[in-house]
């Protein structure tokens, strides 16, 4: 199959914006809970609902109206995620402006492109630090008025600035807006070259909300459920879902700093998660690593094991036997009812994005009790193109198209998208516009193919396609993804091309190493010392032999090498999305490469 359409469940409205949206949560549940708030990390959880949460998001467009921001203009935005944020947002939106988010990570280089590319007239950020790095290049934004500071009170500072400014004036300004019009310029993550200003109307945002919700919230996020924002709100997935709570009818909360999170799901206790395969990855191993600590490490490994087994058989004709069952039950009351508590004890759901989940962890989270409904998309497209659906999970898959969505295999394998969600332009390049959207079809540069029943499997990037010198094209996705999920393992990139064989460059994780380094009773050591420790390679080359079992001896990893450094946002080898910047890598680590296949000695899986 090569083309699979699914047309739209809520028909588009071209007056549709998002503050319309606010408003219609308003009038049908105003005084119900919207979001939840911490005014402290240790605090409790307190309710906003939804009039109140609008009378403040106006208070705050007044503020902007009073320092000058006029309808069509842009607002930046540079913070973790956290509740001012959303405000921000909405004010933002209310004033008739266009919010233009940053990473809290942002360089000043990076910073100064999309301020000046996206033409921002008042920015807000979180701390003085990011006060600083704007100051590193503010003489060259000339068009830039006002920067504050949440960390100073920019919230109260704006409120107080807009006591003057009419509520006729908000009244006005936030039906402005039509479908068509731009709600948000969000960047590309920038793996290759100069980050790209993407355009996305209010009328993506609100016909793929409202149609998703058709779609999947009576299951996943009726009203009344609640989930946890922890991914960054300068990417495109979470602010999606900022959005898609409101008509949903669902509670959002915030959680600005990863290090809380475990006890801030414990605490807010969402019905559904959203997160990056990642984060599930993390998880996984940080439970596998504290039940050794503990000497119960085998009694683990049987539980997901079985939780795997018993997942892969929900999808037999026949079903879980009465003897796995009973299994599964013992798997539970030992172990898996605790992983369910740490994720808060209430979700049932979780949706996966923004990378390859894989097959044997989308089994045990299943089997689990947390069915996670891998999806894809990209910025250009809104976030979701594809979801996996309730009672009609194809783990291995991103499930079917969203309504109002239709997907289409080109001759080479490249996805090709139309629908409600497809972004209007790049600002300002035109060229990379055409070049990205022909005959009315974004081309998403991924690879992929669709089954019987319009279910969409990824198979790789485009670019990213490896041509040994032997003539054979590998995908290092399947390869990458399934190398880190070993506990060991941080980030792999593989090599290979023009070369021989198929290599790889490894990275450790230091965070999980001392945990795996003390269950397989070692002495501590840093990364340094461990990549050239005997044992370690050891499970590495088990762990690529694994590996290796997904593809063909042609496209199988050779030869790796260990790194002592890792990627991270900070050295700038992965994006403030968590992806690789591949270009760099092997730019920069060419001499390790190259020792891959000169001789030099590295770790081998053959």
């Amino acid at each position: 199959m090569d083309q699979f359409a699914v047309p739209p469940v809520v028909p588009a409205d071209p007056t549709a914006s998002i503050p319309g949206l606010l408003a219609a949560r308003v009038a049908t549940s105003g005084d119900g809970v919207f979001i939840e708030r911490k005014e402290t990390p240790d605090g409790p959880w307190l309710p906003v609902t939804a009039r109140a949460f609008d009378a403040l998001a106006t208070a705050v467009a007044k503020g902007l109206v009073a320092r000058g921001v006029e309808p069509g203009q842009s607002v930046g935005i540079m913070s973790r995620t956290r509740f001012e944020w959303t405000v921000l947002d909405f004010a933002t939106w209310l004033a008739g402006a266009v919010p233009v988010p940053l990473y809290e990570t942002s360089s000043a280089e990076q910073v100064h492109w999309i301020l000046s590319d996206a033409d921002v007239r008042l920015l807000v950020v979180e701390t003085a630090h990011h006060d600083e790095v704007v100051g590193q290049v503010r003489d060259q934004l000339p068009d830039l008025g006002d920067v504050l500071v949440l960390e100073d009170g920019a919230i109260d500072a704006l409120v107080a600035s807009g006591a003057d400014v009419p509520d006729e004036e908000i009244a006005r300004r936030r039906t402005l807006a039509q479908a068509a019009d731009a709600a948000t310029i969000i960047y590309t993550s920038g793996t290759t070259g100069r980050p790209k200003g993407v355009v996305l109307t209010h009328g993506n945002f609100v016909d793929l909300s409202l149609n998703a919700v058709a779609k999947l919230g009576a299951q996943v996020c009726p009203p009344g459920s609640r989930t946890l924002l922890f991914m960054p709100l300068a990417h495109v997935f979470a602010r999606f879902i900022e959005v898609l709570v409101v008509p949903a009818g669902a509670i959002l909360g915030h959680t600005p700093d990863t290090k809380n999170l475990v006890a801030d799901l414990g605490t807010f206790r969402p019905t559904f998660i959203l997160s990056v395969p990642r984060v599930f990855e993390k998880v996984y191993n940080s439970a596998e690593q504290k039940a050794a600590a503990g000497g119960k490490r085998g009694i683990f490994q049987r539980a997901a094991k079985t939780a795997i087994v018993y997942s892969r058989a929900l999808d037999t004709p026949q079903g879980p036997s009465l003897w796995l069952r009973l299994q599964h039950k013992v798997a539970d009351v030992l172990v898996l009812h605790k992983l369910r508590a740490l994720l808060g004890g209430q979700a049932a759901w979780a949706i996966s994005g923004g990378a390859p989940l894989g097959e044997r962890l989308g089994h045990f989270y299943r089997g689990m009790g947390l069915t996670i409904l891998e999806g894809y998309g990209l910025t250009e497209t809104t976030a979701p193109t594809n979801v996996n659906v309730p009672g009609a999970v194809k783990i291995g898959t991103v499930g079917p198209p969203l309504p109002g969505t239709t997907i289409r295999i080109a001759e080479d394998g490249e996805i090709l998208v139309k629908g409600v969600q497809v972004f209007r332009a790049y600002r300002g390049n035109e060229t990379a516009t055409a070049d990205a959207v022909r005959d009315g079809w974004f081309h998403t540069g991924d690879l992929g193919s669709l089954d019987e029943d319009g279910c969409l499997r990824i198979t790789g990037r485009k670019k990213e396609i490896i041509v040994t010198a032997g003539g054979k094209n590998v995908a290092p996705a399947v390869l990458e993804d399934r190398l880190r999920g070993h506990p060991l393992v941080s980030q792999v990139v593989v090599v290979g091309d023009a070369k021989p064989f198929i290599g790889a460059i490894v990275t450790l994780d230091a965070e999980a190493l001392p945990g795996w380094l003390a269950t397989h009773d070692l002495p501590e050591m840093d990364v340094a010392a461990a990549a050239e420790h005997p044992r370690v390679r050891a499970a590495l080359d088990r762990a690529v032999e694994r590996t290796n079992r997904a593809v063909s001896r042609a496209e199988s990893i050779r030869k790796y090498t260990v790194l002592t450094t890792d990627f991270t946002v900070e050295n700038d080898y992965l994006t403030p999305s968590l992806k690789v910047r591949r270009d760099r890598v092997l730019k920069d680590f060419a001499a390790e490469i190259e020792g891959i296949y000169s001789g030099v000695p590295q770790g081998t899986a053959v």
